[in-house]
């Protein structure tokens, strides 16, 4: 297990608290009681931690390398139910962005994510998490399978960007992206998101329309990240713990300015402490979601769909 630079007093107990295991183990000293209060202690730090956590630091949790990414969460709700499908029928197969159809609680779904690495070089194989503009219309072509057939679509937001280099620009990155909104809005079959780890700039918004959109307790969503905004307005990255927090990024923030739907909680100490919990909360926040939707016809979701995100930053005074 990796740990963050305000998770030290959390490593220090843990350590402790093996150390203490091991000496029961190994000899005949009872240390029952000196575990049981190490055990308390490191709860109780836990929580004291996690209940206090600045947007910066939530920021940090977001991108844990132990955090479960896309993949995982799909493993985790499809099981062996989940057959990816690839390409954009244009260009290639992204593999930063990856997608097909599974079962979740009985009920089939198009899954569509961004998925990341787990050392160097998955990330380079997943281009760390950042889509091509193939990745975002091989998106599109699945959301419009998914229409076709009437199979509600579940995305998995977590990517820093889109790619930004001068082949994506080349190949209508941004015209990729703006039409992936468009049809979203419009698309005939409910859609579902939840944020699970990063929410940054268009290349979330590229996956990230839908009728109802949950985040994760411990993820942001925001048009910039705190690093790349310190760095336009400062010239320096110093001042990114700023930056976070004048972004409003995180999922208590988004819920109180009504740009997502709900918040799902994470067990303290974060998603990657305790992954099957994470996975039990998203299922019931999706299938819960779904079962909302399913009986609305196409016009009132559409509608609805539509109403929703034109009021957006409408405000009376």
């Amino acid at each position: 297990m990796e740990y963050l630079d305000f998770e030290l007093p959390i490593k220090e107990l843990e350590e402790q608290l093996d150390k203490c295991q091991l000496i029961g183990e190994e000899s005949e000293v009872d240390v029952a009681d000196t575990c049981q209060k190490l055990t308390e202690k490191l709860e109780a730090t836990k929580k004291e931690i996690y209940e206090k956590l600045t947007p910066w630091q939530r920021v940090q949790v977001s991108r844990h390398p132990s955090r479960p990414y896309t993949m995982d969460h799909i493993r985790a709700l499809c099981g062996a139910s989940f057959l990816e499908l690839h390409g954009d029928r244009s260009f290639k197969d992204d593999k930063a962005m990856v997608g097909g159809l599974g079962k979740i609680g009985g009920q089939s779904f198009m899954v569509i994510g961004q998925q990341k690495g787990y050392n160097t070089k998955t990330r380079q194989y997943r281009n760390f998490g950042m889509s091509n503009p193939e990745g975002y219309r091989k998106a599109l072509r699945l959301m419009k399978m998914a229409e076709k057939f009437g199979i509600p679509v579940l995305t998995l937001v977590d990517t820093p960007g889109a790619y930004p280099g001068m082949e994506a620009e080349e190949r209508g990155q941004g015209e990729a992206i703006a039409r992936n909104i468009f049809e979203m809005v419009r698309l005939k079959t409910p859609i579902i998101t939840v944020i699970i780890g990063e929410g940054a700039s268009g290349g979330a918004l590229g996956i990230g329309v839908g009728d109802r959109v949950f985040m994760l307790e411990n993820t942001w969503y925001s048009v910039i990240s705190p690093e790349s905004c310190s760095s336009i307005l400062w010239r320096s990255w110093e001042h990114k713990e700023v930056a976070a927090e004048a972004l409003k990024l995180t999922a208590k923030d988004m819920k109180a300015n009504v740009l997502i739907d709900d918040i799902i909680p994470e067990p303290i100490g974060g998603a990657h402490f305790d992954r099957e919990t994470t996975f039990k909360s998203v299922e019931e926040a999706v299938l819960k979601a779904y079962n909302e939707l399913k009986d609305l016809s196409i016009e009132e979701l559409t509608s609805k769909r539509m109403d929703k995100y034109c009021n957006m930053g409408v405000f009376n005074e």
